[in-house]
């Protein structure tokens, strides 16, 4: 291989620089007179500008620059500041085609000297950048729009790599935890963690590295933060992964809980404090209640009693048999009141039903005998539908006992002053397993403007009623998973339907 010897005479060196100018094809290269005439111009330069070396020699390098650079005096002031300077100068500026079309230039300008130091000429190099700086610009577009997406997100956003090294942070990760990006960018992302992840964070990552097992990564899980101050906060960590070029890096997106949490504390307090009142409450009206559901065993007791002693006035055999009859009844209700009490104490006291499978049409006959007590000596005329597939219900049978009486009481009320004076209760099956049971009256209807607070507290469509009686069939029934409503009768009156869970087997 032939090498360039520098020993030889400056007439060769001078004829291997120029070879070596010349065949530059990837930048313009060449030489001015000090007004600016092209005196030389090499291969690259009549590729980057389509001007051909016989048509450039000659000509005044004005024909690079623009018309506006031209007009600015461009030229000129170009080569009086590399003239000013012992050093290249070098800019960045636009350049003008044969064509006409513009490129963006690395311009390098250096004054050619003489010995005395006065200008002998300039030589220029024009190198096309248009590319570079495009792809540069779109970089730089790119990374501006990322960090307009770091400033805006709402949550924290932290970027790391493979080493748990941060490298970027974004505004809301500033706010949140008090540091500026500065002040972390470069540092190992453990110094946001209490211990014990504090002092183990390295191994999860290198843990994961080498074995590939996700903790956090693609799964996210509740952990604890620390701020600047030295503060600790509940954060849900949610993490992704990138690989670019063999190199990993971890995306953690994080959401403070602690208004959360707090605001879940705090429901849970009102939660316990919406509970005691409703037992503070349940305790208040206790007695009301007691009054109003042992108002029907205690009456029944007493007429017994009074029917009983009256007996006793003319006792002979045959009274006796009535007598013993009146004091088992009345011996009966005082069981059944002794019942209610205690239902009602341990409903009030932990809101529970003490369900069973009960037999469904024996409870409707027991509670309408005492319902409809003396009703048939007034004309009532009682109905009963039951449907033989509804035959078990799954209830607290003295509390849905209650809601039967209250509900056949409250009929034969509505009926007293009618023509027709009958009294339906009919059971049918739904189809999720409820039993629907209704009781039909032929009163006068329910006034329209009573209806929306028809089963709340002390809302009465009685005379002299306390207006508990359907407000606490309602909390029975709702107690056993069902509901309570009320609708017109076809023909006049009312009927009430409420349901409760069937005690028969699935059918499967």
């Amino acid at each position: 291989m032939d090498f360039i010897d520098p020993n030889l005479p400056a007439a060769s060196l001078d004829a291997e620089l120029a070879m070596f100018v010349d065949s530059a094809s990837d930048r313009a290269l060449f030489l001015t007179s000090p007004d600016g005439v092209i005196a030389s111009w090499n291969r690259g330069a009549e590729l980057l500008t389509g001007w051909r070396a016989a048509e450039a020699k000659g000509r005044s390098v004005a024909l690079l620059y623009t018309p506006q650079d031209v007009t600015a005096g461009g030229p000129m002031t170009d080569r009086a500041a590399a003239a000013a300077s012992s050093a290249p100068m070098r800019k960045e500026a636009w350049r003008i085609r044969k064509d006409g079309s513009e490129f963006l230039a690395d311009v390098t300008i250096f004054a050619l000297r003489n010995s005395d130091g006065s200008i002998r000429g300039f030589g220029q190099s024009v190198y096309d950048i248009t590319a570079r700086k495009a792809v540069e610009q779109g970089l730089a577009q790119r990374e501006l729009h990322v960090r307009s997406i770091l400033a805006t997100v709402p949550n924290a956003m932290i970027v790391i790599d493979e080493k748990g090294v941060m490298v970027s942070f974004s505004a809301a990760a500033e706010r949140l935890f008090g540091y500026t990006e500065a002040e972390v960018v470069g540092r190992n992302v453990s110094m946001l963690m209490p211990n014990p992840d504090h002092d183990r964070h390295d191994d999860y990552i290198s843990h994961y590295m080498k074995t590939g097992e996700r903790r956090i990564i693609g799964i996210g899980r509740i952990v604890v933060g620390q701020r600047k101050d030295g503060t600790s906060f509940p954060m849900e960590l949610s993490v992704g992964e990138a690989n670019a070029d063999g190199h990993r890096i971890f995306t953690g997106f994080i959401r403070d809980l602690t208004a959360e949490q707090q605001a879940e504390l705090r429901l849970k307090e009102l939660q316990s404090e919406l509970i005691h009142v409703s037992r503070v409450s349940a305790m208040g009206t206790m007695a009301s209640t007691l009054a109003h559901e042992l108002n029907q065993p205690l009456t029944a007791i007493a007429n017994y009693m009074e029917a009983a002693r009256d007996l006793l006035d003319r006792r002979d055999a045959t009274n006796e048999v009535f007598i013993k009859e009146a004091v088992e009844e009345g011996a009966k209700e005082a069981l059944r009141a002794g019942q209610i009490v205690r239902r009602l104490r341990d409903f009030v006291a932990r809101g529970e039903v003490a369900q069973h499978v009960e037999n469904l049409p024996a409870m409707i006959e027991d509670a309408s005998r005492l319902a409809l007590a003396g009703a048939r000596e007034r004309g009532v005329r009682a109905f009963f539908k039951l449907d033989p597939k509804a035959s078990e219900a799954f209830v607290d049978r003295v509390q849905i006992q209650q809601v039967l009486v209250n509900l056949i009481r409250n009929g034969v009320d509505a009926i007293a002053d009618r023509k027709v004076r009958d009294i339906t209760v009919s059971t049918t099956c739904e189809p999720n397993g409820m039993i629907r049971v209704s009781v039909a009256d032929t009163g006068a209807g329910l006034d329209p403007a009573l209806v929306p607070q028809l089963f709340q507290a002390f809302a009465s469509t009685k005379e002299g009623g306390m207006g508990l009686g359907l407000s606490i069939c309602r909390t029975i029934v709702e107690a056993h998973g069902g509901r309570i409503w009320a609708e017109d009768n076809v023909g006049g009156g009312t009927i009430f339907h409420f349901t409760i869970q069937s005690g028969e087997p699935d059918d499967e």
